[in-house]
């Protein structure tokens, strides 16, 4: 929101409702809206969008931003302001449109991503794009870096984009390329599956940390994976089945469908993190 500030007059913020959170379930805003309220600008958070684009279909717009609202707005609202309605989306699309785009490029072990500057049409992020910068992915890059690494390229980019658009510069072409569509995570998503080489279960890790983290049943115990990495080290077992520490005295080695993975940081049930090893020494002679 602070970048559309920065080069445009706010003439309101949509956001979505205040969600209970906490042990005490009270009503929590969402970002969007404490920083709405620093600004001191209207807040809109409608329930139903078809009714709000009723509310505001006699007034007068000249933009709408989108980042992260996970809605799908209607034609009745894409159509109400002058300029059009932008979203930003961390991917370089059409690879990767849908719902979680950061997670899937780690996952696949993608070296690049990028953001991309959109005119939204009804499709699930399929308009011209207005622009679009490439971003290198770090080979230990977990979802959260990457995430705020976008959310910073994805608003300067906007900002350029609002200006262009303002001066009548902007020249939208359609999107080009293969296409793919991500889908919101489900808990089965988080599953690791040990018959993966280890370096794309590493990258899978990665792509979930720090949250939701992914899941694993390790010595007959639900865990938490934080940090793993591929091991160079040998280490002969069943998938799946820790077998024994890391040389570092950190990690812990666990076999896969191909090489070894060594979980360096996990999360047992009503514990706070430990090493591999840690986990291995308590966990493994039980």
């Amino acid at each position: 929101m602070h970048a559309v500030a920065e080069v445009a007059d706010l003439a309101g913020v949509v956001t979505q409702p205040d969600r209970r959170a906490g042990r005490g379930q009270k009503l929590v805003p969402s970002p969007v809206k404490t920083a709405a309220l620093k600004y001191g600008v209207p807040i809109h958070q409608p329930q139903a969008l078809r009714e709000f684009a009723k509310d505001v279909g006699s007034e007068t717009f000249d933009l709408f931003v989108l980042a992260s609202y996970g809605r799908i707005l209607p034609g009745e609202l894409l159509r109400a302001p002058r300029l059009g309605a932008l979203n930003v989306h961390p991917s370089l699309l059409p690879r990767y449109r849908g719902a979680t785009p950061i997670q899937n490029a780690l996952r696949d072990g993608v070296t690049e991503t990028g953001v991309t500057i959109m005119l939204m049409d009804e499709g699930m992020d399929t308009g011209d794009i207005v622009l679009q910068n490439a971003i290198s992915i770090g080979p230990d890059e977990t979802y959260g870096v990457l995430h705020d690494r976008l959310a910073i390229a994805g608003a300067q980019l906007l900002e350029a984009a609002i200006e262009l658009l303002a001066e009548g510069r902007a020249t939208p072409f359609p999107q080009n390329g293969a296409a793919s569509v991500t889908k919101p995570l489900r808990k089965e998503d988080l599953l690791v599956d040990w018959m993966q080489p280890a370096p794309r279960i590493a990258a899978f890790v990665r792509s979930l940390a720090p949250a939701p983290l992914a899941r694993a049943n390790l010595c007959q115990t639900p865990v938490k994976l934080v940090r793993a990495r591929a091991s160079g080290e040998s280490a002969s077992g069943e998938p799946g089945v820790p077998v024994r520490p890391a040389a570092d005295g950190r990690g812990v080695l666990v076999p896969c469908g191909a090489g070894v993975l060594e979980i360096e940081e996990l999360i047992p049930p009503n514990r706070g993190p430990l090493s591999g090893a840690q986990f291995y020494a308590t966990y493994a002679t039980r």
